[in-house]
């Protein structure tokens, strides 16, 4: 199982302070990755570094801001002497039907969903290429596929990210950076729980829908997060992988 062993890698987790972000940031450390996770609540951060084996790197950082995010991955591959893994997971949502959005809370929800990603990874390209190679996974979400009434820039920027994934792969594969996608389905975090307040009925559609008959849990990551991080995905690339128990494919 030599494949999965992050030992002597360096991994960057936005958003690693809770949620999926947390769940795959433990997956990493447990894999013997050393691992900073950035978040713009430093108590936040500092919670979540608790809860991780190894050592863990917190940065305070707004990944809405070029000049911060770009400073968030400089910082990690200083302190941590490396950067090999890098997770652009940090998101947000803001649940309304399409008309009703101010033009701010679209660039609000894209900056930090989708921008933020691609600057982080432009900022992370040299640091790979310099190290040899490296691996870069991006957080879709089941709105990269499906399309649904209330979060009309949410999906726009999680479709995006897998766009940018197969454009970033076919850019970086000669650099042997890999980049892939994880696609999430209705995982019980703190988003999720928001969403269920604010969408009536949803939590049953979603346990009807889902052949697994359950609601995801961050640790439902923690393998996908490893495998796309280590050795055992060097030849995969610029692919999509829902983990949702098989509600993108129920009838």
């Amino acid at each position: 199982m030599n494949l999965f062993d992050l030992k002597g890698k360096a991994a960057l987790v936005t958003g690693g302070n809770g949620g999926i972000g947390l769940g795959m940031a433990r997956a990493l450390a447990q894999a013997g990755a050393k691992v900073a996770i950035a978040g713009r609540d430093p108590g936040k951060n500092a919670a979540a570094a608790k809860v991780l084996s190894g050592e863990v790197l917190t940065i305070q950082a707004d990944i809405r801001k070029e000049a911060s995010c770009r400073a968030m991955v400089d910082e990690a591959a200083e302190k941590l002497g490396r950067l090999d893994i890098l997770v652009n997971n940090a998101g947000i949502n803001i649940r309304k039907q399409p008309q009703e959005y101010a033009l701010e809370e679209w660039r609000e929800v894209l900056d930090t969903n989708l921008t933020s990603a691609f600057v982080a990874s432009q900022a992370a390209y040299l640091h790979m290429k310099h190290a040899g190679g490296g691996k870069i996974v991006n957080i879709g979400s089941m709105m990269s596929i499906f399309g649904a009434a209330f979060v009309a820039p949410y999906g726009a920027s999680k479709g995006g990210i897998v766009q940018l994934t197969r454009a970033l792969a076919c850019a970086w594969a000669r650099d042997r950076i890999q980049v892939n996608a994880v696609l999430p389905g209705w995982i019980d975090t703190a988003l999720t729980q928001r969403a269920r307040q604010d969408v009536a009925g949803l939590h049953e559609r979603v346990l009807a829908r889902t052949p697994a008959g359950r609601w995801g849990e961050p640790e439902d990551l923690a393998g996908v997060a490893v495998f796309l991080s280590s050795r055992a995905s060097d030849f995969v690339t610029g692919t999509a992988i829902p983990v949702d128990g098989g509600y993108s494919v129920a009838g």
